[in-house]
């Protein structure tokens, strides 16, 4: 058995327990941001250990690939967000869409269209990615001298407007951290517009494309 086929099993075989882990990890996480100075420190304890603990999950499964790859140093290049996500674990729910996608060939349900699937998964992340920046701006900005996020609810008001590159600026993060998710957020945020209007303006011109060949056939 080749090192590819190795590891598309362990990758089959981990899939549904990574992604259970990236719950428990999102959760915790949450749990423990907006539970500050609400919840026992027991309860906040135990959500930082369940965060830890999927983080080491994470880092077992990306060794474990790196090993049977084969590909030594250049697997961190050819599975670069793997890499990024091991860093950045808040982007790990993603692993959702990934899973959203299998049961539905396993089940044999009807496939949307590529572009419509596109559409529908960039929402999925923008939805997933959206929460996650709202709960890291929160934990950096709230209480720092002179910041305007004081509450969840406006860390939330300012991620939507931060990733509809609307920008209002009556809310905007202050601490060196806080910008640096920021900056993370503004990125996804540019990244999964240039998604939709591409794959739209895409099916567009496919679509005008395809009447201009009926009617040239037709004439």
């Amino acid at each position: 058995m080749d090192d590819d086929s190795r590891l598309a099993r362990w990758r089959g075989h981990t899939e549904v327990p990574l992604v259970l882990a990236s719950m428990i990890f999102l959760a915790s996480y949450a749990i423990r941001v907006l539970g500050h100075g609400r919840l026992p420190e027991a309860v906040l304890d135990l959500c930082l250990a369940l965060t830890f603990t999927a983080w080491a999950v994470f880092g077992v499964d990306y060794v474990i690939c790196w090993r049977l790859s084969g590909q030594r140093l250049d697997f961190v290049r050819r599975h670069l967000l793997d890499t990024v996500v091991l860093v950045l674990p808040l982007l790990r729910p993603l692993r959702v869409v990934k899973v959203y996608e299998a049961v539905q060939r396993r089940h044999g349900r009807p496939h949307l269209s590529l572009h419509a699937r596109v559409i529908v998964y960039a929402g999925m992340a923008t939805v997933l990615l959206g929460f996650t920046g709202a709960l890291a701006v929160y934990q950096q900005e709230r209480g720092a001298p002179g910041a305007s996020i004081r509450t969840f609810g406006d860390s939330v008001w300012w991620t939507c407007s931060t990733l509809a590159t609307v920008g209002y600026g009556d809310v905007v993060p202050v601490t060196p951290r806080g910008r640096l998710a920021a900056v993370g957020v503004m990125a996804v945020g540019l990244a999964l517009l240039g998604t939709v209007t591409g794959t739209f303006a895409t099916w567009l011109l496919q679509a005008f494309s395809h009447e201009d060949d009926e009617r040239s056939s037709g004439s």
